[in-house]
């Protein structure tokens, strides 16, 4: 059969991972309501439910029984994931669906299934290039002194970029969430048709404004930093140590706090810089949005991203953000942050001193942040899929069918 442009999409998402969890498992979890509530048709298939969904969708838990999660490592992560996508190609094979759009490292049955089908196979593409995250973070990595272990996050693994390469090469279009990642796959070859752009959000009914009071606060009190993210090199905590060392920062201009778990080895190259700032910890947190909302601005100077839900969240939350261009953030330098490229430690630290002086400024950018509020929410994302979604009908109207 092949793709019928002037229908409605009808979708099968398919998440090898707990829908609802942390990290990826919010955005997948989000995705699938932002389509629901646009009334799309929208069949799930998951490992496992973290959290509720409407009931009005379906929703096939992979590997779950009885309504519980079984743990991947029961079967083995890697035969989990075949698992998974052994079962979802199975579905789309039928031919019930117009769209399918999968996640990284259990697709590439699925995205073939789509092909064969002619439906628009959709790939998630969360972060950069995997060669390039390989490289531009084992590379940061190994400049600090803190090397990759094998095994590790963005570890050079020649396997899982041979699977990713696969996936990529299987699928109709490939999601891409920013511009920088959009980049890193135009560097390496892809044809600009084959990318179709989309965006991340927040939920504001979780992450809500501060009130008039705040954004107005005495402008003798220290500027209020935070980090939030996980601490390890790909984030960029280092770079952002050093530039409010050279910023000259003292307790009477500024205050950091860091929200995060740190990779061991990481933690024990910056705890003499740590101690030495005397930096807040408050290890991992549940209560992200509180913390948001006290601060003023959040930094992250990441060194490789796909585009971080944390800058959405800071944005409707009321604060600044001071951020790499390498973060994937929706801003406008000047409007709602102020944007350096990776690395840049001068800047940064520039940056964070004008800040810490200039409260006009900062009063502006928080306020230029929560203007733009509502076009960061995830519903106004769900509408963005749903464009990349008929890029990819549109694909399949020519495409020939793959017997």
């Amino acid at each position: 059969m092949k793709a019928q442009i002037g229908l409605p999409p009808r979708v099968l998402y398919s998440f090898p991972h707990p829908l609802g969890g942390a990290g990826i498992g919010t955005t997948a979890y989000y995705q699938v309501l932002s389509l629901w509530r646009q009334g799309i048709t929208v069949d799930v298939m998951c490992a496992s439910l973290a959290r509720p969904l409407p009931a009005g969708l379906r929703v096939v838990q992979t590997l779950a029984v009885a309504g519980r999660r079984v743990p991947p490592r029961v079967l083995g992560v890697g035969r989990a994931r075949a698992y998974h996508d052994r079962l979802v190609a199975t579905v789309v094979s039928r031919g019930r669906h117009n769209v399918v759009h999968a996640w990284p490292a259990s697709s590439l049955r699925t995205l073939k299934a789509a092909r064969r089908t002619g439906a628009a196979g959709m790939r998630e593409v969360p972060n950069t290039h995997t060669g390039h995250a390989f490289e531009v973070v084992g590379r940061e990595a190994d400049r600090i002194g803190c090397p990759l272990p094998p095994g590790a996050l963005n570890a050079f693994d020649a396997a899982v970029l041979r699977a990713e390469e696969a996936e990529w090469a299987s699928a109709a279009r490939l999601l891409v969430p920013s511009e920088v990642v959009a980049e890193t796959f135009l560097a390496r070859g892809f044809a600009p048709d084959r990318l179709a752009r989309h965006r991340y959000g927040f939920d504001p009914e979780i992450f809500g404004p501060p009130d008039e009071r705040e954004l107005a606060r005495d402008a003798d009190r220290p500027l209020r930093v935070v980090f939030v993210g996980r601490c390890d090199p790909r984030k960029g905590l280092h770079l952002l140590l050093e530039a409010w060392e050279k910023a000259g920062l003292s307790g009477r201009d500024a205050e950091l706090t860091i929200c995060g778990t740190f990779e061991p080895r990481y933690h024990a190259l910056l705890t003499p810089t740590l101690d030495r700032l005397g930096i807040r910890m408050a290890g991992f947190v549940d209560d992200v949005p509180s913390f948001l909302r006290r601060a003023d601005v959040l930094a992250l100077p990441s060194v490789e991203e796909g585009s971080a839900l944390v800058t959405y969240e800071a944005q409707a939350s009321g604060c600044a953000l001071l951020v790499s261009r390498q973060a994937g953030a929706v801003v406008t330098h000047g409007e709602q942050g102020l944007i350096h490229e990776a690395g840049d430690v001068a800047a940064l630290a520039r940056d964070l001193a004008r800040l810490a002086a200039d409260r006009e400024m900062l009063a502006r950018l928080r306020r230029g942040a929560l203007r733009g509020r509502d076009h960061l929410t995830w519903d106004y994302a769900g509408v963005a899929l749903m464009d990349a979604y008929r890029e990819g009908l549109l694909d399949m109207v020519t495409a020939p069918r793959a017997d």
